[in-house]
């Protein structure tokens, strides 16, 4: 590890210009002491106006920052970020986040004092103001990581983690042959076959969400892509007959009652459809996946 740095915030980014401006000053703004941290972006070829909105935001702030770029995907990104890291922590930002203040303070800490936990996942937090799409995704996830404590999720995801480096480096670190999603969840199992604990913790981050139900689609639909290749590579990291719509209906129709008692509102009583809605669309993906995985065979 080197200067007196104890956590790299890992950012990996393309095409984010409506949203990374708010990502890089939520950075900025964090009560922990900045010559203790530094930020790693990995652009993904962005042709928007991605680049120069963060070196605009970053320009004087004093943060050690590196910007390098690559094409190969999500894992090699990540793996940039792994290779690089001159902290004993990664924290894992994307571009459509925003962090509380105190946000790295409590993940540092947190690992801190639990020297047995390779990955903390930090909670959701609910906007105000959202599209019902929106408003139903964010409903979503904080129900699902409301309670901090071991994780029994088959996926934590990557955005608002604290990896311990030495427990990714431990596992092999991220498949640099997976371009698209699911980078995560494959290196999540191998840090918890490594004998590592992952955990929810108490910090409390916020995502933006996908406004319409199309652009919610394409989304999971891109993860059942991703999660092709996984289930490719091992089997047991999928449990496809969670995926099933009628399965995937029942469970939501449980989640209602505390999703009601988390908002006052009748809104989420559409949480089994929206649910269904993204188990479709990821599934469509997933047979997708396959196909194009058969053809390179």
């Amino acid at each position: 590890m080197g200067d007196n740095v104890i956590v790299t915030i890992g950012l990996c980014v393309r095409n984010a210009e409506t949203t990374v401006g708010r990502a890089i000053d939520s950075i900025l703004n964090q009560d922990f002491p900045r010559e203790k941290m530094e930020l790693i972006v990995v652009d993904g070829c962005s042709t928007d106006a991605t680049l120069a909105i963060m070196k605009s935001r970053l320009k004087g702030s004093g943060l050690k920052t590196r910007i390098f770029h690559e094409n190969m995907g999500l894992g090699y990104a990540r793996q940039l970020v792994v290779n690089n890291a001159k902290g004993k922590f990664i924290i894992w930002v994307d571009a459509d986040m925003i962090l509380p203040k105190n946000f790295v303070t409590k993940q540092v800490t947190f690992m801190e004092e639990n020297p047995k936990i390779g990955i903390a996942k930090g909670r959701y937090g609910i906007h105000e103001k959202n599209s019902l799409v929106a408003m139903l995704e964010d409903v979503e996830f904080a129900i699902s990581f409301k309670r901090e404590g071991e994780a029994n999720l088959p996926a934590l995801g990557t955005s608002g983690c604290i990896y311990r480096v030495e427990a990714i480096k431990q596992a092999g670190g991220f498949d640099l042959k997976m371009r698209g999603a699911g980078e995560d969840q494959d290196v999540e199992n191998r840090v918890r076959l490594a004998g590592w604990l992952l955990y929810v913790s108490p910090a409390v981050f916020y995502e933006k969400r996908r406004k319409t139900w199309k652009s919610l689609w394409n989304e999971y639909f891109w993860h059942g892509m991703g999660a092709a290749y996984l289930f490719r590579k091992d089997k047991r990291t999928i449990k496809i007959f969670k995926m099933l719509p009628p399965v995937a209906l029942f469970m939501e129709v449980l989640r209602v009652p505390a999703a009601y008692k988390l908002t006052g509102s009748f809104a989420v009583f559409l949480l089994p459809f929206h649910y269904v809605f993204k188990r479709i669309a990821w599934m469509f993906g997933f047979i997708k996946g396959k196909i194009l995985i058969s053809g390179l065979s």
